[in-house]
């Protein structure tokens, strides 16, 4: 069986991936997680034979070495880390503790014979945007804030390792996911929720900055697809949609499709963090998926859906 560890695994992205990894029989999934930001309704539910939960904090060495030594995984997905623009800037020291769990995923992988590790890095190492599409080899890292800087930091951290002992990586630079798990202070899943109660949406500026939304199955079914077929390999890949889509289409859009009376309020412009333009080259992850992304309308309503089922149903 093989033996597979998700650092905060009870967050949006880690928890969709545990649930995926463990519908696979050949896998034993291990998620350790402070519960910080996340919660333990993300994790597969029913709980399944080949999966288990570990409260453990990544930035403390005795408790993630404690785990490691008991497992010896086969493979590290090591998602754990502070987010949220908001969040992070308001807790600089506490972002920069990150830098210690990368270290110690890597040191303890190095000596436990974990055969890849997968990092989640961000769209916010590119910083304020100096080419489009954001491609990633051709674009410099252009990154200021603490959480860029300490996944730039953490990226070198990875190859560094690979360089110096041999410990293979893959590099996954994530571009807005968002999804029926992610937390509510994320943009989509905070307009939902407003839209929903017929509640204000509020925006920050006048709404013209712009992202890409990638929905959860199309992150998830990438990752796999590329720890499966062993495809990236010491290589760095974009995880996003394309299509650019404004702050305030945004808001619109999903007013418009949960018929809401809801009003966008535009309020004071963040003086930091709030990068203008979001644009990733995907060329490889459409490679890898082989088929279109899933459409940010289509996402809104399979998130409205699912969350109308679980009132149904609870």
């Amino acid at each position: 069986m093989i033996k597979i560890l998700i650092t905060g695994g009870a967050g949006n992205i880690g928890g969709s991936l545990a649930e995926k990894l463990s519908q696979n029989e050949d896998y034993y999934v291990v998620v350790v997680d402070n519960l910080l930001t996340g919660s333990l309704d993300k994790l597969p539910y029913p709980t399944p034979d080949n999966f288990k939960f570990i409260k453990c904090d990544v930035n403390n060495y005795n408790d993630l070495s404690a785990v490691m030594l008991a497992y010896k995984f086969d493979y590290v997905f090591h998602y754990a880390a502070m987010v949220g623009v908001k969040r992070t800037l308001n807790n600089p020291m506490g972002v920069l503790q990150d830098i210690e769990g990368i270290k110690n995923i890597l040191s303890l992988s190095k000596n436990t014979a974990v055969k890849r590790v997968f990092f989640s890095s961000s769209s916010e190492v590119y910083g304020e945007p100096v080419e489009f599409p954001q491609n990633e080899h051709t674009t410099p890292l252009n990154s200021k804030l603490p959480y860029a800087i300490v996944k730039n930091v953490g990226e070198a951290f990875f190859k560094s390792y690979q360089k110096e002992y041999g410990l293979d990586y893959t590099i996954f630079r994530f571009f807005n996911t968002y999804g029926p798990r992610q937390s509510k202070d994320f943009v989509v899943s905070k307009f939902i929720e407003a839209a929903m109660n017929n509640r204000d949406i509020t925006i920050y500026g006048d709404g013209f900055q712009t992202r890409t939304f990638c929905y959860i199955d199309d992150n998830i079914d990438a990752t796999i697809k590329i720890f499966e077929d062993g495809n990236f390999v010491n290589e760095v890949i974009n995880i996003g949609s394309a299509r650019e889509v404004s702050i305030l289409e945004l808001a619109n859009l999903v007013i418009k499709i949960t018929g809401s009376s809801s009003k966008i309020i535009h309020l004071e412009a963040l003086k930091e963090g709030d990068m203008t333009r979001r644009q990733p080259d995907n060329s490889k992850m459409k490679q890898i998926l082989q088929r279109d992304l899933t459409s940010i309308e289509k996402g809104i309503k399979n998130i409205i859906n699912i969350h109308f089922n679980s009132l149904v149903h609870s």
